[in-house]
């Protein structure tokens, strides 16, 4: 018993520690860019788009398609860096474990 009591400590423990690295990550921003940096996306560790930046000469209104592009090649970007920051802060926590929506 004296073990069970043991293990369950420390998966609270981890469950608080994930819990204070999530409300971290919440803080964390990654940026990401395409086209030369003619499209940029800031995003949250939480995968919120909080900013993004056109250059004006990005802005072809006989070329809608390539501006397209460049904003879903900038967030697919940041989303990737979104997700190897989130593995590299929760990682040590999960240690191979595929848990669903964590990573």
């Amino acid at each position: 018993m004296k073990n069970m009591g043991n293990m369950m400590k420390q998966m609270q423990k981890m469950q608080k520690d994930m819990e204070k690295e999530q409300e971290k990550l919440k803080e964390e921003t990654v940026e990401a860019s395409a086209g030369g940096g003619m499209v940029k996306v800031i995003m949250s560790g939480e995968k919120r788009v909080l900013d993004m930046q056109i250059n004006e000469e990005a802005v072809d209104p006989d070329d809608v398609e390539m501006l397209e592009d460049l904003i879903l090649a900038a967030t697919n970007e940041a989303l990737g860096k979104v997700d190897e920051l989130v593995n590299e802060r929760m990682g040590q926590y999960t240690k191979g474990m595929n848990i669903p929506g964590m990573m």
